[in-house]
């Protein structure tokens, strides 16, 4: 069988191969970019633990690099013009946030300088007493003064910061003339307790949030330690965690040490849980379109099967058809030539006729039958009627045509009579023709069926038996569908147009009962319509 031959008849499984295929192909290629992504984002992780405490001390350096700036860039005017005490009113206007004093040094009338501090409360400037501030001053601007007295110039102004004291840390700005020569000095003692309480947290936070902004809050700790290695600023648990990023403060403070302790999830576990996450996702986006692609499959499998069958109901249609039109043409044509002499070969004749003609109605009503079910137009009309009597004059019409093919069919009844019962007359005997002609079909080498009647309390019940091929357990369940036809050895021997049971089933169910099939393959098989005596519930 050539590839085209082979195309044709799995389609369906070629389509599918066309879908999976290159889908496992593009989920592995998602797997391996997964994998390295993870690698990627632990590395990524453990840098974006460096560069947030980097950010910590930028922050930290950048807030005293502006507030000095702002506060210390004094005129070199007020110097060189004696005009020093306006100073006062220079900080006044510009408060420095976070400076616990503001000093100057005037080199101008003094070789080693003329000490002033800045009173915030008073707006004016007083010549400090001698204290471990004052000798900080002193001790801060010393080198200047040394620069100063070897008329050593400078090319340009730079802050400077003073910690040989660590209580009494100073950032200092020189004064330069045209000359480049230092006529003063502005400085500024750093607030410790403003360092600590509000400056540090407030950056770390700010870290925090720019760095990690979906991480929950007691996801991270930072611990800040003074130079003597005690604990200052806390943010977070630290407790049980190990450190993954340290590092020391670059412009003040720079005793002081920040650390950065293993989140409760650590670089390897946030990649991991997003590995798993993006994997899961990829496989559910997979398996719901697996799962589409298998539904519509399934629904072109069930097309394609749907136009097999209906391609046979139209075949064994036309052969059911067929059969009963040639019967009544061959006994018309020998009544028609005189062949039959006698009354009683004219009355044999004419039940042929007869009960043909009532197969052919029988068929026919089948086909309309079901097209009004299909569009939702079958009605059906109840009346009290004899169950019985509908059942015997069915088996009248089976037994013309069948007695002298060899076939017998019994009627017992229990022995509680049967009462009347509400139904459609019509419609049951419709149902039991099919069931019967059903029983007949697949009789087999047997030529018996039996019908019983019947009560079961508020229910008759009406059951047909065969002796004939039976029915496979796995066919069973499947005999109601429409076009189903039992998949034997029979099944191109036998015609019909595979709607009869389906008919059977709506009928039944529109009555309010049910139907249900026994059997054993080999053995024959038992169909058995319960009836409500009171008719269908909600019905007139």
């Amino acid at each position: 069988m050539g590839f085209g031959a082979f195309l044709k008849r799995h389609t369906l499984v070629a389509g599918l191969l066309a879908v999976v295929l290159p889908l496992v192909v593009l989920l592995g290629v998602q797997f391996v970019w997964l994998v390295r992504l993870e690698r990627a984002q632990a590395i990524a992780h453990g840098a974006a633990f460096e560069s947030f405490l980097g950010s910590v001390g930028t922050q930290i350096e950048y807030t005293y690099r502006e507030t000095a700036e702002r506060s210390l860039n004094l005129p070199a005017s007020l110097f060189t013009q004696d005009h020093v005490p306006k100073a006062a009113y220079y900080w006044k206007q510009r408060p420095a946030k976070g400076a616990k004093r503001l000093f100057l040094v005037d080199f101008t009338h003094e070789d080693f300088g003329h000490f002033l501090a800045f009173d915030a409360d008073q707006a004016t400037l007083y010549m400090p007493v001698a204290s471990d501030e004052s000798l900080a001053m002193i001790l801060a601007a010393n080198p200047l003064h040394m620069l100063n007295m070897r008329q050593h110039g400078m090319e340009s102004a730079a802050l400077t910061v003073d910690e040989r004291n660590p209580d009494y840390r100073i950032v200092l700005n020189p004064i330069l003339d045209d000359a480049g020569r230092v006529v003063g000095l502005a400085g500024m003692i750093l607030d410790e307790d403003y360092f600590r309480n509000i400056l540090l947290p407030a950056a770390i936070d700010k870290a925090i949030a720019a760095y990690f902004p979906s991480a929950p809050r007691d996801e991270l700790a930072v611990m800040v330690r003074d130079g003597k290695g005690q604990p200052v600023v806390c943010i977070g648990d630290a407790k049980g965690r190990k450190v993954v990023a340290r590092t020391r403060l670059g412009f003040v403070f720079k005793d002081w040490e920040m650390a950065l302790y293993s989140p409760r999830a650590t670089p390897e576990q946030w990649a991991r849980a997003g590995f798993v996450f993006n994997a899961s996702l990829a496989c559910l986006l997979a398996a719901a379109l697996l799962a589409g692609v298998g539904l519509a499959l399934r629904a072109a499998d069930r097309a394609v099967k749907l136009s097999v069958m209906k391609s046979d109901f139209v075949s064994n249609v036309s052969h059911e058809l067929r059969t009963p039109v040639a019967s009544i043409r061959v006994f018309g044509e020998l009544l028609r030539t005189g062949r039959a002499q006698t009354a009683e070969k004219i009355r044999e004749y004419g039940e042929y006729i007869e009960a043909e003609s009532r197969r052919l109605s029988r068929l026919i009503d089948n086909i309309l039958d079901f097209s009004r079910i299909e569009s939702g137009r079958k009605e059906y009309r109840f009346d009290e009627s004899d169950l019985r009597a509908i059942v015997d004059d069915v088996v009248r019409t089976f037994e013309v045509r069948l007695t002298p093919q060899g076939f017998r069919i019994s009627v017992e009844t229990g022995a509680e009579p049967l009462p009347p019962v509400r139904l459609d007359p019509d419609a049951i005997a419709q149902a039991f023709h099919n069931l019967l002609d059903n029983a007949v079909k697949y009789s087999g080498d047997s030529k018996d069926v039996l019908v019983q009647l019947a009560r079961d309390g508020d229910r008759v019940s009406i059951s047909v038996q065969d002796f004939g091929i039976g029915i496979a357990p796995g066919e069973q369940r499947k005999v109601f569908e429409r076009f189903h036809r039992v998949g034997t050895g029979l099944v191109h021997d036998v015609k019909g147009s595979g709607l009869g049971l389906s008919l059977v089933r709506h009928i039944v169910e529109a009555h309010g009962g049910s139907v249900e099939v026994a059997s054993k393959p080999g053995d024959g098989s038992v169909f058995t319509m319960r009836l409500p005596v009171a008719g269908p519930k909600g019905r007139v």
